[in-house]
């Protein structure tokens, strides 16, 4: 295999061993049967691409990383997220998979590589759209919001379209909205998720990070709330109340840390996206900067990770010196 197969096989094992184990926790807990049988689904396909990563390690004769199992998750520990926040949950991840495969696909030449994420970019296309039937069959709308057609076809004649003059800016676009209205979902979920990770994990020091993270994602929905408000257009509504007053954690702090490095991840990788589609300055500032704050919080994330032994190494290029030194 060539480095990029090597990087994106290992990331998917680590992340969908972690997913494994947070729908069996879901399993456990969910009331809705409509529900329950996406999280079967969810589950069974997570499993189906963690054993044809198994099989790739065997034949290559590579290591299998540790990853997570039965040691994260805690089987009779109470509910930590509503039902609909489970479906939300797993339909934001699937759209984070359908950026993550297509990139792992774009640089695989090995057959069985391809073959391999293909059928997983095909498989977060059910899901997301699984998902996104359910949410709107369980009364939640996360799309964005609409606007008017267009009535006849115009081109931009002054530079007033990409730059604030006097104060004054013009709508935003489509595409503007549909970045916003993304990357405000992501935080949303993501605020949820630190805030109830910040109630069931066992140190302070975990806690303290997690708060921060909830306080950084609350920055963020209202700041990218802002621009959709200027241009009268509504919001998403936060999740906060979907989150339960549990405090005994169904997952071990690794598997929570390991989580808020990984969905940091996510969200830098939506605001790159956004960044690169965003043609109103005072917007793409916005954006840079938000990433700027984003990805300082994942950096002290992985430091902690690699404090506390945590961080499994990925595959990395030949350390040359070192062999030299050895030989």
């Amino acid at each position: 295999m060539i480095s990029s197969e090597l990087g994106d096989l290992f990331a998917n094992y680590l992340g969908d061993s972690l997913f494994k184990c947070v729908f069996e926790h879901h399993l456990q807990v969910v009331e809705d049967n409509d529900i329950k049988e996406f999280l079967e689904f969810g589950l069974e396909t997570g499993q189906k691409h963690l054993q044809m990563i198994r099989d790739i390690y065997e034949k290559e004769n590579i290591p299998l990383p540790v990853g997570f199992g039965e040691e994260d998750v805690r089987k009779d520990a109470p509910r930590l997220f509503s039902d609909i926040f489970m479906v939300f949950y797993m339909t934001e991840m699937a759209r984070a998979g359908l950026h993550t495969y297509a990139s792992a696909l774009s640089t695989s030449y090995r057959q069985d590589i391809i073959n391999y994420f293909t059928m997983c970019l095909d498989d977060s296309t059910i899901i997301y759209n699984k998902g996104v039937h359910l949410l709107l069959s369980k009364g939640m709308d996360t799309a964005p919001p609409i606007i008017p057609y267009p009535k006849k076809v115009d081109f931009v004649e002054k530079d007033s379209f990409i730059s604030v003059l006097a104060g004054k800016s013009r709508p935003v676009t489509a595409l503007e909205i549909k970045h916003l209205q993304i990357n405000i979902n992501t935080n949303t979920l993501g605020k949820a998720i630190m805030l109830a990770f910040s109630q069931i994990a066992s140190s302070e020091e975990l806690k303290a990070y997690f708060k921060r993270g909830a306080n950084l994602a609350n920055e963020q929905i209202v700041e990218l709330g802002k621009l959709l408000l200027n241009d009268n257009l509504p919001t998403p509504k936060i999740l906060d109340v979907h989150i339960t007053d549990t405090t005994a954690s169904p997952f071990s702090d690794k598997l929570l840390l390991y989580h808020a490095v990984l969905s940091t991840g996510i969200g830098i990788q939506n605001y790159g996206t956004a960044i690169s589609k965003i043609m109103r300055h005072d917007i793409h500032l916005q954006f840079t900067t938000l990433s700027t704050s984003i990805g300082k919080f994942g950096n002290d994330g992985m430091e902690l990770m690699i404090k506390k032994g945590w961080l499994e190494e990925p595959p990395t290029a030949a350390d040359r010196d070192k062999l030299s030194r050895n030989s």
